[in-house]
């Protein structure tokens, strides 16, 4: 939680408002900070207080647990192959409607809640996102981000609302499909030259050793990155997200960040403050 101190601090450094004035942060939201309300609360709040001083945030989500939750009272069981859900038409139909109908205007309604102005869509909005099929036809109905619109999206940012997508889209002949929400807010940010992509995630970030939170690498390049990957420093399911920062970034995004969205007020640490708190990824 942010002292009172440390709130007056950030508020007072005209420096880091004009720098960021205006500037289109994309964040990718999920995992611990979503199922826990105080930390949801913690994420919305900051949102809506970086809107306020004149950033223009827009928020990407997924909603794994929600999604099993819903399957386990329809009697679906999840399947997974390397960590990605595979997405039979049932599983599909489910994804659908716990991400758009539930989680999406769940979070709209807490972003107007708190005093902010948000407006909830998916990939089939405004043509925001057409997708193709994973080149893995064994995991289904999961996608990949073909290309992507932006036009509704700097309508609304432009206009002071805080987009909330969540990550499905359709092919040109209308069937959907599950798209991981990293790749959704990595391309997106990178199609709109954002500042920043932050992706909040369940870890302190990327860690020399993955058992030693105090391992944290803070800053790192792209090249830097792609070397830890190759010497398997960067592993697992950091991979991806990597893999996810490096591409917005060589697409003209300012920085990446992976942080750890269990920490109270985690975006406003990382980006209104000069030591941050999580792994920053630069060219």
């Amino acid at each position: 939680m942010l002292t009172n101190t440390e709130r007056v601090k950030v508020l007072s450094d005209v420096t880091i408002l004009q720098k960021f004035s205006s500037r289109i942060i994309v964040i990718k939201y999920g995992g611990a900070a979503m199922k826990n309300q105080k930390l949801k609360d913690h994420v919305i709040s900051d949102l809506v207080f970086l809107s306020f001083i004149g950033l223009r945030p827009i928020l990407v989500h997924g909603g794994g647990p929600e999604i099993n939750f819903w399957l386990d009272q329809l009697k679906i069981l999840p399947k997974f192959e390397n960590g990605v859900r595979v997405t039979d038409q049932p599983t599909m139909d489910i994804v659908e409607m716990v991400l758009v109908g539930r989680v999406n205007k769940d979070l709209v309604a807490s972003i107007n809640k708190q005093g902010g102005k948000s407006v909830g869509l998916s990939g089939k909005d405004g043509l925001l996102i057409t997708s193709r099929p994973s080149d893995k036809p064994n995991l289904g109905f999961v996608g990949e981000v073909q290309n992507v619109d932006t036009n509704l999206l700097e309508i609304l940012i432009n206009n002071n609302y805080i987009p909330v997508i969540a990550s499905v889209a359709a092919d040109k002949q209308g069937q959907s499909y599950n798209i991981n929400a990293d790749t959704v807010a990595g391309e997106i940010a990178a199609r709109l030259n954002a500042e920043k992509l932050i992706l909040l995630t369940d870890t302190p970030g990327i860690l020399r050793n993955a058992s030693d939170a105090t391992t944290l690498i803070s800053h790192l390049s792209i090249q830097e990155a792609r070397d830890l990957t190759k010497t398997a420093v960067i592993s697992g399911g950091m991979i991806p997200k990597v893999n996810c920062c490096i591409r917005s970034l060589a697409q003209g995004v300012a920085s990446a960040h992976i942080l750890d969205g269990r920490i109270d007020h985690a975006l406003l640490l990382e980006i209104l403050t000069d030591q941050g708190i999580g792994s920053m990824l630069v060219v």
